[in-house]
């Protein structure tokens, strides 16, 4: 029989909980559960959980729901989540992966009291001066990495190197590349470009020694047009890079609709290439992308975006399982010791 991974829930995350988190299982484990063993550890209001439950059989099946009456709002700042937080459905959530009843966790709730809460309860992995935030992002051709979208506004040369070493375990623990490529983000690709911290960044990738398949220098068009599988860049860029291509994909949709239905004709010419529309409209669904992981603590959590749906949830479903079906920790601390000797014999200050 195949092993069984239990997902620690967080139901009255978001902007819809917990409607979308549990019909976000049943989605999930309706097209693509096939093949998982997977049961899910639901924390939120009882009653609210199993009216819809009870619309749920598949999530019914394999759940187990902890009742709490305490949630966290949405715009309750990290400090009073740390302060008032606990108990709470999101509290409870990362408790779970802490004392290893679940592998990993998911919450669509507010971004900064879940990163205070992961990081008081779950605590940095060794060497890790930060956690970051990584994003899945489209491309013409499957999928890339950008780290970090929103942890750390200001970073230094060591820290992005971190990412660098978190992002390329991450790429290859969900997508299974030997040797993931990665880019830093900069201004440019001539040498001379960027400010003091890209240009120690860049110097320490490149004169590492962990094999890292380090590409250098990328622009911004790179993160969506570019050959590179792990974009690595400060949060304030990251996040920012982020809502403008979610922005952009929405306003593309949108003007394509318009386009489409402004007339009679060309109505009649949208109805002939309906299935082509169709699948545009899926290449440029940003739910299709959501799910980012907190790397750098000693356990997994993916947030959900706060506004997302049944779909999207079920995508940060998907992205959590393939984390605990793999050996995305263990990878992640052995290159990370291996970074962190390595800077000790060269004389780097981390």
């Amino acid at each position: 029989m195949s092993k069984s991974y239990i997902l620690s829930i967080d139901a009255m995350g978001g902007d819809h909980a917990p409607d979308i988190v549990i019909n976000g299982l049943e989605h999930y484990l309706k097209t693509q559960g096939q093949g998982h063993n997977v049961k899910f550890l639901i924390h939120g209001k009882q009653s609210a959980i199993d009216e819809l439950l009870s619309k749920c059989p598949r999530a019914r099946a394999c759940s187990k729901v902890i009742h709490t009456d305490k949630t966290i709002e949405m715009n309750a700042k990290p400090s009073q989540a740390l302060r008032r937080g606990k108990g709470s459905s999101m509290w409870n959530a990362v408790e779970s992966v802490k004392s290893k009843e679940a592998i990993v966790g998911i919450s669509a709730g507010n971004t900064g009291a879940l990163m205070a809460i992961s990081k008081l309860q779950l605590r940095m992995q060794a060497g890790v001066q930060r956690p970051a935030i990584a994003a899945i992002w489209p491309r013409p051709e499957g999928m890339g990495v950008v780290l970090d979208v929103g942890a750390n506004i200001e970073c230094d040369a060591a820290q992005l190197t971190e990412f660098a070493v978190m992002g390329e375990a991450y790429y290859r623990a969900i997508f299974h590349k030997k040797s993931p490529s990665i880019g830093l983000l900069n201004v440019g690709t001539e040498e001379l470009k960027g400010n003091a911290v890209i240009k120690a960044a860049h110097e320490r990738l490149s004169s590492s020694e962990l094999g890292l398949n380090y590409q250098g220098y990328v622009e911004g068009n790179d993160i969506s047009f570019g050959n590179v599988d792990v974009i690595v860049t400060d949060g304030f860029t990251g996040n920012v890079a982020l809502k403008t291509a979610e922005g952009t994909a929405k306003l593309i949709s949108k003007f394509f609709k318009e386009t489409l239905t402004e007339s009679v004709w060309s109505k009649f010419t949208s109805a002939l290439n309906y299935f082509g529309y169709r699948k545009l409209q899926k290449r440029l669904d940003p739910r299709r992308a959501n799910g980012g992981v907190f790397l750098g603590l000693n356990g997994i959590i993916v947030k959900s975006h706060g506004g997302t749906d049944a779909l999207g949830f079920a995508n940060a479903v998907s992205i959590a399982v393939e984390l605990a079906e793999s050996e995305f920790l263990i990878e992640l601390e052995r290159t990370l010791t291996e970074l962190h000797i390595e800077d000790d014999n060269i004389g780097f200050i981390t």
